[in-house]
């Protein structure tokens, strides 16, 4: 091997070591936002004057529960925004059924990628019709997926390829307003996204926020909507 040969030999071998710490603060230092997927389909929905609500649970499981009183009081709040009045359950005008979960989450390892990729901005799937959802099982839940094309990594030439581990959860609220008289259903939506957080407090606030977003929405319409990254301590 020449002298030119086995001094850029050593360049590159440098250039690779030094490369390795930027490439992962870069990563440390990258707080994604959540971004969900939100359809909302609607029928007569009433004008908020005079209307009164109550939040209940959709999963008879969940009544009850103070994990699912946190939770409600955010749908609580965001209906008394819109101008509805809270009410019990036994007066209400309308019944708003919440339900909300997280997956146990897929390990994602890729070797090949070219180039950073955003996991939360690729290609959504998963979407099913209305009803095909399970039961949540516990704090994982099995309706969500099969969900495709999502990875970040980086492809530099110091590192010989792409490299990638980490795990992804997807998590979803569903939630359903009726009419207390006569039980017709007015109001459909269903909030679902990717993200390597299964941090219920984070992910269920942010969900929330994301379906009351231009409530209630155009009936039948999927939109993105992105709503702020996750708190880190320390």
């Amino acid at each position: 091997m020449s002298r030119k040969n086995i001094e850029f030999s050593a360049l590159r071998r440098s250039l690779r070591l030094a490369a390795i710490p930027l490439v992962l603060a870069s990563l440390a230092a990258c707080t994604p936002s959540l971004t969900a997927n939100v359809k909302r389909f609607q029928s007569q929905l009433p004008a908020p004057a005079g209307q009164t609500f109550a939040v209940v649970a959709d999963d008879p499981a969940l009544a009850g529960g103070l994990e699912f009183a946190q939770y409600a009081r955010l749908v609580e709040a965001q209906m008394s925004r819109l101008g509805y009045t809270p009410a019990s359950a036994e007066t209400a005008n309308l019944l708003v059924r919440f339900d909300y979960g997280v997956d146990r989450g897929r390990e994602r390892i890729r070797t090949t990628g070219v180039g950073f990729r955003d996991p939360f901005w690729g290609g959504w799937g998963g979407w099913g019709g209305w009803g095909g959802w399970g039961g949540w099982g516990g704090w994982g839940h099995p309706r969500f997926g099969p969900w495709g094309g999502w990875g970040f990594g980086w492809n530099d030439p110091w590192l010989g390829g792409g490299i990638d581990s980490y795990t992804v959860f997807t998590s979803g609220i569903e939630m359903k307003i009726e009419r207390r008289a006569d039980n017709a259903r007015l109001f459909e939506g269903r909030a679902e996204a990717v993200s390597t957080s299964n941090r219920l407090p984070y992910l269920v606030p942010s969900l929330v926020e994301a379906m009351f977003t231009n409530f209630p929405g155009r009936s039948g319409e999927t939109v993105r909507i992105t709503v702020a990254p996750e708190k880190k301590k320390g």
